[in-house]
């Protein structure tokens, strides 16, 4: 059954981390440095519950669940983020991501049919291996899927990596969110990877 409160769908939402993953968000929530800020010792050791208790104290609703999906991209758990958002949509004044959900429904309706495989294997899951194999500048498509796909922590993370095979391969965790993100993907490599692309189609 859906989570009836923003509160309980994000409780549901922590509990679905690793203990490396819910460390990882604890530490991206203490590092932001806009106000109001949650202070160290009211999350360091604390269950769950207790840091979402903190988060709705400091935040209120609306607030928390738009910093948890933030953080949740920033730190590569954008399956989780996905249903944290598909639970809460009902349940905001305005859809918790409403930019990101219009633009990606924008570039899924343009795009329909021409990257989805099948109903089970999108077109980026298909040719996975070739494309991290082939993608020649992977700079440019993470350029323009920040913000939306990648947030700055995710971004950095995977400009450090050593080798453009090594960048694309981080930037897959963080495609795990289905198929709007894998779609927003596959628009920004038929702009920056054009030939590429028509390549692996004429193969299929």
């Amino acid at each position: 059954m859906a989570p009836k409160t923003i509160k309980a769908a994000l409780v549901d939402a922590l509990e679905d981390l690793s203990t490396e993953d819910m460390k990882k968000f604890v530490h991206k929530l203490l590092d932001r440095r806009e106000e109001p800020r949650v202070k160290r010792n009211r999350v360091d050791g604390k269950d769950r519950l207790d840091v979402v208790d903190v988060m709705v104290a400091t935040f209120t609703e609306e607030p928390a669940l738009k910093l948890a999906l933030d953080i949740l991209r920033d730190i590569c758990c954008q399956n989780v983020a996905e249903r944290l958002r598909e639970a809460t949509a009902g349940l905001t004044s305005k859809p918790a991501d409403s930019g990101q959900n219009q633009e990606s429904k924008g570039q899924h309706q343009e795009s329909k049919g021409q990257h989805q495989e099948s109903k089970d294997e999108h077109f980026v899951d298909k040719h996975r291996r070739a494309l991290i194999e082939r993608i020649s500048n992977i700079d440019p498509i993470l350029d323009q899927l920040l913000g939306s796909v990648i947030q700055h922590g995710a971004y950095d993370r995977i400009r450090a990596q050593l080798t453009t095979q090594d960048k694309v391969r981080e930037l897959f965790k963080c495609l795990r969110a289905g198929p709007e993100v894998k779609d927003r993907f596959y628009t920004v490599l038929q702009e920056e990877e054009g030939y590429l692309i028509r390549d692996l189609q004429k193969q299929q």
